[in-house]
């Protein structure tokens, strides 16, 4: 007797293409995707040109494909990180030097940084500046941001974001009072010897609790007494060696003129 159901012999074939195709629109809709960049009018796109033919091309060539063993290639890192190198006044670099300081006043104005920005953006996809309410730690968890910071900062910023030394001459800068939106921007892009943290290792929620957690760690102070330099046991430490054996020196002299 014949059987009623039996399947078309397409079926498994159609069956998986269905499947791919569910699989493919999932991917689209859940993949993390590069930051595109902010649309400018054409007038701060040339600006930008010339204010990176004037200061950056020397280093990172006209186009911003990078020149060897001078300055790396621009082209995809976006406008997130030209914004925290520009911004913070690391670039363009006063000196050569194992790495680039933060320097309090910059040589650019917020629109000049902004236009060289557009620029390098325009050079090919990479993370954007991002917007207030990303960097806005009053809308973050400074507890879950003290848990992501100790595991992946504080190993190199120290606990309390004083910084701390690397090798070959590099360092990791202190943390405090610099901007939110460099912070966020740094965890983006990874500059100098830093790593990326892109939103695939950290989310954007979690890089703005620990923007909350670095401003509650400046804002709590130091009820403790004088800080130190916040780098924990090694000054602590010799602060109580010559402290306390300076005592001891002078009770020992003290009971030696005493029994004389």
């Amino acid at each position: 007797m014949p059987r009623l159901n039996r399947r078309h012999p397409a079926a498994i074939g159609l069956l998986l293409l269905l499947a791919l195709m569910v699989t493919g629109t999932a991917y689209s809709a859940m993949a993390p995707r590069t930051a595109e960049a902010a649309t400018s009018s054409a007038d701060d796109l040339e600006n930008g040109k010339k204010l990176f033919t004037a200061n950056c091309a020397t280093c990172h060539n006209a186009n911003g494909t990078g020149i060897e063993d001078v300055g790396p290639s621009l082209v995809g890192v976006g406008a997130a990180s030209v914004d925290f190198q520009m911004g913070t006044g690391r670039m363009p670099m006063l000196a050569p030097s194992q790495q680039a300081p933060r320097v309090e006043k910059t040589h650019f104005t917020e629109e000049e940084i902004d236009d060289v920005a557009a620029y390098v953006a325009s050079l090919g996809p990479g993370p954007s500046v991002p917007s207030e309410e990303m960097v806005d730690g009053s809308k973050g968890d400074a507890g879950r941001g003290g848990e992501i910071y100790r595991v992946n900062c504080a190993m190199c910023h120290n606990s309390a974001g004083a910084g701390g030394a690397l090798t070959r001459g590099k360092y990791a800068p202190s943390l405090q009072g610099v901007d939110s939106t460099h912070i966020y921007e740094a965890m983006l892009t990874g500059p100098q010897s830093m790593p990326v943290f892109n939103d695939t290792n950290i989310t954007p929620e979690e890089k703005r609790d620990v923007i909350a957690y670095l401003e509650q760690q400046q804002e709590a102070g130091n009820p403790g007494g004088n800080p130190l330099g916040s780098l924990g046991p090694v000054t602590e430490g010799l602060f109580a060696w010559t402290a306390g054996l300076g005592l001891l020196v002078v009770a020992a002299i003290w009971l030696g003129k005493k029994s004389a």
